[in-house]
C-alpha cells in the first residue's frame, strides 16, 4: 500500500501541476498576451474563460477514460491520461502569442486547454480507484487520501516554479518567455510519472469482476443519474473554494489591491501547505466516524467563512490574507479528504470508474469552471471588499450542503467494498 499510494500521489501531483500552472498563468499573464485588443478586465475574464474550458472537458474525459477503466482496467487509465495531459501542457508553452499569429493564438490555447481537461478527467478516477480497491476497508479513506494530497503538491510545485521565475526575472522577461518555462517542465514531470506507474499492479477488485459493463456511461445515466447529480452538486463547493483562493484571489490581489505577485503566491501556497498536511488526518477521522459527517461539517464551515475570507483578503495584509485562505482550505479539505473513498463506495464496481469520475468532475464544472470568471465580474461591481463574491461562494456552499444531506453514509465495513447505492 505505501508504494501504491506513493505512485498514485506522485501521478496526481504531476497531472494537477499541469492543470494548476495554467490557472496561475491565466491569473497573471495570459490576458495581455493572448487578448491584447480588449481592456485589462476583459482580458482577464477571457483568460479565465479559457481556464474554464478545461473543466468543461473533464466530464468528457471521465466518460472516455471511465470506459477504459471499467472495461479494460484502472491501470491503463493512469498511463494514457498522464501522457495526454503532459503533452498538452508542454504544447501550451509553445503557442505563439496574439502578437505573432493573431486570433489563432487564443484558439490554440483553448484547444490545448480542452485536451488538458480531457486527460485530467480520467486521471482522478484511475488513481483513486486503484488505491481504494487495494486498500483494507477499515483504512480505505486513509490510503485513498494520498491521491488527494497530490493536487496540493501539484499546486505548490506549479506556483513554486512561477514564484522562483518571478523573483529572478524582470517583468518584461517573465512576460516574454519566463511564463513558458513551467509548461515546458511538465514534459520532464510526465516522464517521471510514467516511470513511477510502470510497475503498478491492476486493481484486485477489477480482476475479480466477471460481468463488466458494455457501455458504462449508459448504465450510469440509466441507473445512477440521481447519484451523479447529487455528487456533482455536493462537490461544487470544494472546487469553488479552491479556485477562488488559488486563481481568482491572485488576480484580485495583484490587479485590484496592488499586492506584489510574490506576496500573493506565498500567502496562497502557505495555506495549501497546511491543507495538504492535514489531508490524511481528516481521512483518518472519516475511517472512524464516517464520510457524511465530515462532508456536512466542511460545507457548513465554508458557508460561515466566506464573508470573513473576502474581508480578510480585501485588507491586502499578508498575514490576514493567509488566515482567510487558511480557513477556506480547512473547510475544503474536511470534505475532499473523504471523497476519494466516499465516491467509489457509492457506485457498484462494474461502473465505478465512470460513475465516480463523472460525479467528481461534474462538481468541477459547477464550482470550478465559473468561479474565477463570476468572482472577477462580481468584484468589479463592488467596492474594496468584494461582498458579492462572498455571497456567491456562500450560496454554492449551501447548495453542496443540501446535496450531501441527501447522500447516504458508506461507513467502512469489513468487506472489500461497501454496499453500492443505486441512483
Amino acid at each position: 500500500m505505501p508504494r501504491l499510494a506513493t505512485a498514485a500521489l506522485a501521478g496526481t501531483a504531476i497531472e494537477f501541476y499541469d492543470f494548476f500552472v495554467y490557472g496561475t498563468a491565466a491569473a497573471l499573464v495570459l490576458g495581455p498576451l493572448f487578448f491584447p485588443t480588449v481592456s485589462p478586465l476583459a482580458g482577464t475574464l477571457a483568460a479565465f474563460g479559457t481556464f474554464g474550458v478545461g473543466f468543461v472537458a473533464r466530464p468528457l474525459g471521465s466518460v472516455l477514460f471511465g470506459h477504459i477503466g471499467d472495461r479494460h482496467g484502472r491501470r491503463p487509465v493512469l498511463v494514457l491520461s498522464l501522457l495526454l495531459t503532459g503533452a498538452a501542457t508542454v504544447a501550451v508553452g509553445c503557442v505563439p502569442t496574439y502578437g505573432s499569429i493573431g486570433v489563432a493564438a487564443p484558439l490554440l490555447l483553448i484547444a490545448l486547454r480542452f485536451l488538458q481537461g480531457l486527460g485530467l478527467g480520467g486521471e482522478w478516477g484511475g488513481a483513486v480507484l486503484l488505491t481504494a480497491e487495494h486498500a483494507p476497508a477499515e483504512r480505505r479513506a486513509l490510503w485513498s487520501s494520498f491521491p488527494q494530497v497530490g493536487p496540493a503538491l501539484g499546486f505548490l510545485l506549479a506556483n513554486g516554479v512561477v514564484l522562483a521565475l518571478s523573483a529572478s526575472l524582470s517583468e518584461a522577461q517573465f512576460a516574454q518567455w519566463g511564463w513558458r518555462v513551467p509548461f515546458w517542465a511538465a514534459g520532464v514531470l510526465a516522464l517521471v510519472g510514467l516511470w513511477l506507474r510502470a510497475s503498478l499492479a491492476e486493481s484486485p477488485r477489477f480482476l475479480e469482476m466477471e460481468d463488466r459493463a458494455r457501455v458504462p456511461i449508459a448504465e450510469v445515466l440509466r441507473d445512477h443519474w440521481r447519484l451523479v447529480l447529487l455528487t456533482g452538486g455536493a462537490l461544487a463547493v470544494g472546487y469553488a473554494l479552491f479556485y477562488a483562493v488559488s486563481t481568482w484571489s491572485l488576480s484580485y490581489g495583484t490587479e485590484r489591491l496592488g499586492v506584489d505577485r510574490s506576496v500573493m503566491l506565498v500567502c496562497v501556497m502557505a495555506a495549501v501547505v497546511v491543507k495538504g498536511a492535514l489531508t490524511p488526518v481528516f481521512a483518518l477521522l472519516s475511517d472512524r466516524y464516517g464520510r457524511r459527517p465530515l462532508c456536512l461539517g466542511g460545507c457548513a464551515a465554508a458557508a460561515v467563512w466566506m464573508f470573513p475570507m473576502v474581508a480578510l483578503l480585501a485588507t491586502g495584509a499578508p498575514l490576514l490574507m493567509f488566515l482567510g485562505f487558511l480557513g477556506a482550505m480547512l473547510a475544503f479539505i474536511t470534505m475532499f479528504s473523504v471523497v476519494a473513498a466516499y465516491l467509489p463506495e457509492l457506485y457498484e464496481p462494474r461502473v465505478r470508474c465512470t460513475g465516480a469520475a463523472v460525479g467528481y468532475n461534474l462538481g468541477g464544472v459547477i464550482g470550478g469552471a465559473l468561479t474565477p470568471v463570476v468572482a472577477t465580474a462580481l468584484a468589479e461591481q463592488g467596492g474594496r471588499v468584494p461582498w458579492a463574491v462572498g455571497a456567491y461562494l456562500t450560496l454554492i456552499a449551501l447548495l453542496s450542503l443540501g446535496c450531501f444531506a441527501l447522500l447516504p453514509e458508506t461507513r467502512p465495513v469489513p468487506a472489500a467494498v461497501a454496499e453500492p447505492v443505486s441512483g
